[in-house]
């Protein structure tokens, strides 16, 4: 089935019949994004809304989680975590092909790359400041409150990502890559004990998964909730700096090599101790492994877009392929990042 269109009848008639509210007629366009989840902007003359399916065909155990996205958001309204609000979980594959869910149209505006170019440097700094205060927020959610106390399994969060990693990695391998291999390794003995945090974390924060104000700095939402779980807040914020340590430009879309002090960012090590500050704790040990993880769990990701790119299946298979060639640029970083424990 064709992820990049959707049946307009079958989506009206299901909507007319489940969302209060909806009348069609109904149009609709595919986002760019959203390579793991097709994502449509649904059109009608009174309301827009946003649908997000699983993509269809052979999927890995546990990947496209939209019921998790789903359930996540819903949880987090009225919180200090702006999120879309949530219309309605379809779990019946015979409508579209696939789960799917459809949420609020969030105005705003969204930015592909952390440099920000079309920003001043004081709105840059006041993007991602808020964009820190954010992650912070995220990392304050009382789980037991908003019912989210078991969203994910207890133990060592860390420990857990890694054998599940390893495992997507290894499921979707199209072919042997040392680095990936030594990674494991070193992730693996190297991993620090369990220091006891259990939050709410996102699973892949950065700054093309959120929507600000139209002309102002503010987040409105935080989008694109698939690998969220309850688990260990350091991967978040490791994740930041895992994707600003790459190159500039539109494949990395990271900050190296940018003159941050010109352009109003701030370093990773401002970053980080403004995020200490918001949640009150010291500094981190063993930064490095953090980031290592995340290297390693985004070559892990890639190598899954590159499979479904291959056997026909991806959202973009074009972009999918050329995403593909970016695991090993992961796993060398992810090795570099850890040297200082290694």
């Amino acid at each position: 089935m064709d992820t990049q269109t959707l049946d307009l009848d079958a989506v009206s008639a299901y909507l007319t019949a489940h969302l209060p509210g909806f009348k069609g007629p109904l149009t609709a366009n595919k986002f760019a994004q959203g390579q793991s989840n097709p994502t449509f902007l649904l059109m009608t003359p009174a309301c827009n809304y946003v649908l997000r399916r699983k993509p269809p065909g052979i999927l890995l155990k546990s990947a496209h989680a939209v019921d998790r996205e789903y359930w996540v958001q819903s949880a987090l309204i009225g919180t200090d975590v702006p999120v879309g609000k949530m219309y309605l979980l379809c779990q019946d594959a015979s409508v579209i092909g696939s789960d799917f869910y459809i949420m609020e149209h969030v105005r705003g505006r969204n930015f592909n790359e952390p440099t920000l170019d079309d920003l001043t440097p004081a709105d840059r700094g006041a993007v991602i400041g808020d964009m820190n205060r954010v992650l912070a927020a995220l990392h304050g959610v009382d789980i037991h409150a908003v019912g989210l106390g078991d969203f994910g399994p207890p133990g060592n969060y860390f420990e857990r990502q890694i054998t599940r990693w390893v495992k997507q990695y290894h499921a979707s391998e199209t072919e042997t890559r040392p680095d990936m291999d030594r990674l494991i390794a070193a992730m693996k003995a190297h991993m620090p004990a369990d220091d006891g945090q259990r939050t709410l974390v996102h699973g892949d924060y950065r700054i093309d998964n959120m929507i600000f104000e139209a002309e102002g700095t503010r987040c409105l939402a935080v989008l694109d909730w698939e690998l969220s779980t309850i688990g260990h807040p350091y991967a978040d914020l490791a994740a930041v700096i895992m994707q600003w340590q790459m190159p500039a430009g539109r494949d990395m879309r990271g900050l190296a090599g940018i003159d941050r002090a010109a352009q109003g960012l701030p370093t990773d090590a401002e970053f980080v101790a403004q995020y200490c500050a918001r949640r009150g704790i010291g500094e981190i040990e063993t930064f490095g492994f953090y980031v290592g993880f995340c290297f390693f769990r985004m070559a892990a990701i890639l190598q899954g877009v590159l499979r479904r790119a291959l056997d026909g299946n991806a959202s973009d298979p074009e972009r999918g392929r050329k995403m593909g060639e970016l695991v090993p640029v992961y796993a060398a970083q992810g090795l570099a990042a850890l040297e200082p424990t290694a």
